[in-house]
C-alpha cells in the first residue's frame, strides 16, 4: 500500500531531484520567513495610494497563498510568489501620487497586464524571449540579484544607513539593534560554513529569541487575530481611457516581463532547472503561474506579483520541488491568523539572512567571461544599476541595451538574434515610458 509520503515523493519527484520531505518543508519555512515582511510592508506602502491597510494586507496574503500553491501544483518549482516591492511603490508614488490616477484604475491596469502576459506565455512568445537572452546576461541577473538582496538586507538591518556627507554610511554598530543584526549575520554565516542545512532558519529563530530576551524585539500583544474584510479592495476597478494610462500599462508590463525572467533564470541555476545553454527547462509552467497570479492580484486588490528572489533562501536550505512552494503558500494563509507573531520578526534578523543569501548568489560571477568586453561590460552595467538604482528592472533593461550596442559597434552583429533585438527595443521603451 502506497503511503502519503511515497505518493508525494512520486508526484513531486522529490527523490529524483536529490531532496527529501524534511528539506522541502524546511526550505519552504525558510523562504516564508525571509519574505513574510511583505504581509505588512506591502499594505503599508499601498496606504499612500489611498488603499485601506487591513483589506490590502489580506489581499497581499491571499495573492501570495494563491501564487505559491499554484506554483507548487502546476509548475513543481520551489519558487515563492507575492506582490513585488517595486510595483507597490510605483503604484503608490507614481501612478496615484504623480500621475493622479486612482488606485482602482491601477488595479485594473495590473489585471490587464496579467492577461497580456498570459497570452504571450500560452503562444510561446514569453519562453522564446527568455531563451533569446545570452548566457552572460543570465549570469549577471543572478549576480546582480544576489548583490541586490545583500544590499537590501544590509540597509533593512541598519548595518548601512543613509549618510550625511555621503549617500551611504555605516550604521551605529554600538546600538543594540545593530549588534543583534551583526550577531545574526555571524551566526548564520558560521552555521552555513559548518554545513548545517537549516542554517538560515536556525539563525533567524535563535536571534529572534535572543532579541526577545534582550528587550530588542517586542513580544506580540496577541498570538491570534481575525483577518479584516477584503471586500473594500476586491474587484474595485475603475476605467480610465487616457493616453497616460497606456504608459502605466507599458511600464507595468515590461517590469513584469524582465523582473520575473531575470529572477527565474537566477533561481533556475541554483535548482538545476537549466540546460547546458542556460535556458530554463519547462519555463512555460512558471510563466503561466506568474501570469495567473498577476491577474489574481489585480482582482483581489493588490499590486503585481512575481517570483521573489527570497526563494533563494529556501533553495539554499535544500528545497528543490513544488512542495516547498506549497508550504510557503499555506504559511501565508496561516499568516492571516497569526499576523502579530509574524510581524514580531525584526529586520535585524531578516536582513542578515538576506545578506548571506546574496553572498551565496554572487559566486556566479566566476562564470562571466572577463576576457570578452562585449560580454563582461553589459554584465557589469546590469549588476551595478540593479543595486545603485535599487531597481532590478532598470539593471536588466540597461543590460539588454548595452549588450546589443556592444555587439553592433564591435562588428559582431551576427551574435544578436531577432528576439534579442525585440528585448532591446522593449528595454528602450521601458526607459521612454518610465515615469522619472
Amino acid at each position: 500500500m502506497t503511503t502519503i509520503k511515497e505518493g508525494l515523493d512520486r508526484r513531486f519527484a522529490v527523490t529524483e531531484r536529490g531532496s527529501d520531505m524534511r528539506s522541502e518543508v524546511l526550505g519552504g519555512a525558510v523562504t516564508f520567513m525571509t519574505m513574510a515582511y511583505i504581509v505588512v510592508v506591502n499594505p503599508t506602502i499601498l496606504q499612500d495610494a489611498g488603499m485601506p491597510f487591513g483589506p490590502a494586507m489580506v489581499a497581499t496574503a491571499l495573492t501570495a497563498m494563491f501564487g505559491c500553491i499554484l506554483m507548487g501544483l502546476l509548475a513543481n518549482r520551489p519558487y515563492a510568489i507575492a506582490p513585488y516591492m517595486g510595483q507597490n511603490a510605483f503604484v503608490a508614488y507614481t501612478v496615484t501620487g504623480t500621475m493622479g490616477y486612482s488606485w482602482q484604475t491601477a488595479m485594473l491596469t495590473i489585471f490587464v497586464s496579467g492577461v497580456l502576459l498570459l497570452i504571450l506565455t500560452l503562444t510561446g512568445g514569453r519562453r522564446a524571449l527568455g531563451d533569446a537572452v545570452p548566457m552572460t546576461l543570465k549570469i549577471s541577473f543572478s549576480v546582480g540579484i544576489g548583490l541586490f538582496i545583500a544590499f537590501v538586507g544590509a540597509v533593512s538591518s541598519g548595518i548601512i544607513v543613509t549618510g550625511t556627507a555621503t549617500p551611504l554610511a555605516i550604521g551605529d554598530l554600538s546600538s543594540p539593534a545593530a549588534m543583534l543584526a551583526i550577531l545574526c549575520l555571524l551566526t548564520i554565516s558560521v552555521l552555513t560554513v559548518r554545513g548545517y542545512k537549516g542554517a538560515i532558519l536556525i539563525g533567524m529563530l535563535l536571534c529572534t529569541g535572543i532579541g526577545l530576551l534582550a528587550g530588542i524585539v517586542s513580544a506580540p500583544a496577541s498570538v491570534v487575530s481575525l483577518p479584516p474584510d477584503v471586500s473594500p479592495v476586491l474587484l474595485q476597478w475603475e476605467v480610465s481611457l487616457t493616453f497616460g494610462i497606456l504608459s502605466v500599462l507599458m511600464t507595468v508590463f515590461i517590469l513584469d516581463v524582465v523582473d520575473t525572467m531575470g529572477t527565474l533564470v537566477a533561481l533556475g541555476s541554483d535548482t538545476g532547472q537549466v540546460d547546458e545553454e542556460g535556458r530554463l527547462i519547462d519555463i512555460q509552467r512558471p510563466f503561466t503561474v506568474d501570469s495567473l497570479t498577476i491577474m489574481f492580484a489585480g482582482t483581489v486588490g493588490t499590486t503585481s506579483s512575481g517570483v521573489f528572489v527570497e526563494s533563494a533562501s529556501g533553495i539554499k536550505s535544500g528545497a528543490r520541488t513544488g512542495i516547498a512552494s506549497i508550504v510557503v503558500g499555506l504559511l501565508f494563509g496561516a499568516s492571516l491568523l497569526f499576523t502579530p507573531v509574524i510581524t514580531m520578526i525584526p529586520p535585524e534578523v531578516t536582513g542578515p539572512a538576506m545578506m548571506v543569501i546574496g553572498m551565496m548568489m554572487f559566486t556566479a560571477t566566476r562564470r562571466i567571461d572577463f576576457h570578452e568586453p562585449t560580454d563582461f561590460f553589459p554584465a557589469i552595467v546590469t549588476v551595478s544599476l540593479m543595486v545603485f538604482t535599487y531597481n532590478i528592472g532598470i539593471g536588466i533593461c540597461a543590460g539588454f541595451i548595452v549588450y546589443v550596442l556592444g555587439k553592433v559597434f564591435s562588428g559582431k552583429s551576427e551574435e544578436i538574434g531577432p528576439l534579442m533585438w525585440i528585448l532591446m527595443l522593449m528595454s528602450v521603451a521601458f526607459f521612454v515610458f518610465y515615469p522619472y
